[in-house]
């Protein structure tokens, strides 16, 4: 396509008819949003052929000029993805620019597919089928993620490591354990995305500018062929509604947390003063100036990218939270944020589902972290409550035990006897010496419990789930 052309088709407005002077130039570019809408060609396509039919089909348009809108719509979907198609921000958005660009192939017939469809409509139909699309990406990367997650905590299952609180020692666990419970917050994410989906998916398409059409459209046909659950119920409602993207946003924002938390730890866990993991080279980074270093910048990255995903839902709320009905220009800026959002998350959960696969635990300094920092306190007043002391005393007993052997330099499993009896005579030294991480962590035994058994357990339970799963997005059911 020529230069020439472009300007020409370029050079009026869809919507000019009603203005006697050209637009600013600062203002035109001010006002387009192409450079941010002309990824949702594809959606803005099939939403124009499923209207066209539906035209059609109610007599407002001709068999012609149906077969004319459908072949030039589709040898615009080949312009676009071959690269041919040139964009025009003098046309402002995506569907101005198809639009244009079909008149110009195929004349009148082109010119009469806008009737009974405002771009007020047809920009959150789009956008619905487009997010609808992204969504189930996310579902697809979160999914993974929980499938690499059960992997390691399978093979991690008696993998012994200090349990946290304030970022204090607490209790042993296992990494296994660590590991499925961000199984368990990545399964909220999902349901989170699948709940938004859900109410996303109605058509707005056939509500027009506003207040609907005075043409006998068929509103269902339109939702059936691009596969909502059903049309919207309100015409004011369904073009000035932006709850779906909301509601993505805080979805990916919460996800988004989830990761940045899951990227502390992976950094702190990598340090030297830890010595947990060691993250695989192709996703660390050196220093310009110390040639010892060995960063953890994806997980940085991760983490720091969180503050832009809740940027986004901050600024869709915002933007939202004073407008009258019906379509206001601001709504403009709300695909900025979301596209911006799930295109980080979306980076975000790949790279933890190629980096994690291929992180090393040092099994030896988890182990002896846990063995230090009197990890096993509590199963020692647990002791003390089993032989009859109230637990109460029981807790003050063991607090006087940590005091000494914080003296002493030793752990609690290596107080002598006579240490025990001075303390409290019903604190007997076999109590402190059947301490060890190996079984206070088997001892939890139970549903949600730390013990290797119940992480195997849990593990197989997650492994069905995650399998029928993909069954179900595979379209594959059980009987």
């Amino acid at each position: 396509m020529s230069e020439e052309v472009l300007a020409e088709e370029g050079s009026g407005k869809l919507w000019g008819g009603r203005f006697e002077s050209p637009t600013n130039e600062f203002v035109e570019a001010f006002n387009a949003s192409i450079d941010v809408d002309a990824r949702m060609y594809a959606e803005d396509i099939a939403g124009s052929k499923a209207h066209a039919k539906m035209l059609c089909e109610q007599g407002i348009l001709s068999h012609e000029d149906l077969n004319a809108i459908l072949r030039g719509l589709d040898e615009i979907l080949g312009e676009i993805e071959s690269g041919e198609f040139k964009f025009s921000i003098a046309l402002e958005d995506v569907h101005m620019n198809i639009e244009s660009r079909l008149t110009t192939k195929i004349g009148d017939a082109g010119k009469r597919l806008h009737t009974a469809r405002s771009r007020n409509d047809q920009v959150t139909t789009d956008t619905r089928l487009y997010l609808r699309h992204r969504s189930d990406a996310m579902l697809a990367r979160l999914c993974h993620l929980q499938a690499v997650l059960l992997t390691l905590a399978e093979q991690h299952a008696a993998t012994i490591m200090p349990g946290f609180t304030h970022l204090q020692t607490a209790q042993p666990v296992t990494l296994g354990h660590h590991l499925l419970a961000y199984v368990e917050m990545f399964e909220r994410d999902a349901a989170r995305f699948i709940d938004a989906r859900q109410r996303m998916n109605q058509c707005p398409l056939g509500s027009a500018a506003l207040a609907g059409t005075t043409f006998a459209i068929d509103r269902q046909m339109t939702s059936e062929l691009l596969g909502f659950d059903a049309p919207t119920a309100n015409s004011l409602d369904a073009v000035s509604d932006r709850d779906y993207i909301m509601e993505l946003l805080a979805a990916a924002a919460i996800c988004s947390v989830h990761l940045s938390r899951f990227s502390e730890e992976l950094i702190l866990w990598m340090s030297a003063q830890f010595g947990f993991i060691d993250l695989p080279d192709a996703f660390c980074t050196g220093s310009s100036i110390m040639p010892q270093k060995k960063n953890p910048d994806m997980p940085e990255l991760v983490r720091g990218k969180s503050g832009r995903i809740i940027g986004g839902l901050v600024a869709i709320l915002t933007t939202v939270k004073g407008l009258p009905l019906a379509y206001n220009k601001d709504m403009q800026e709300d695909k900025t944020a979301v596209f911006d959002a799930l295109d980080n998350l979306e980076a975000c959960l790949r790279v933890f589902g190629d980096m994690l696969p291929d992180m090393q635990v040092n099994k030896a300094a988890m182990h002896q972290a846990a063995s230090s920092g009197f990890s096993t306190a509590t199963d020692l007043a647990d002791a003390l409550v089993r032989a009859g002391v109230p637990f109460r005393d029981a807790h003050e007993i063991v607090g006087k035990s940590v005091a000494y052997c914080i003296r002493e330099q030793i752990e609690l499993h290596s107080m002598p006897e006579s240490a025990c009896a001075a303390i409290d005579a019903r604190l007997a030294v076999a109590m402190v010496r059947a301490l060890s991480v190996e079984t206070c962590v088997a001892a939890r035994d139970h549903i949600g419990g730390t013990a290797p058994k119940q992480v195997l357990l849990q593990v197989g339970l997650w492994q069905q789930r995650l399998a029928k799963k993909e069954l179900q997005s595979s379209g594959v059911t059980d009987d």
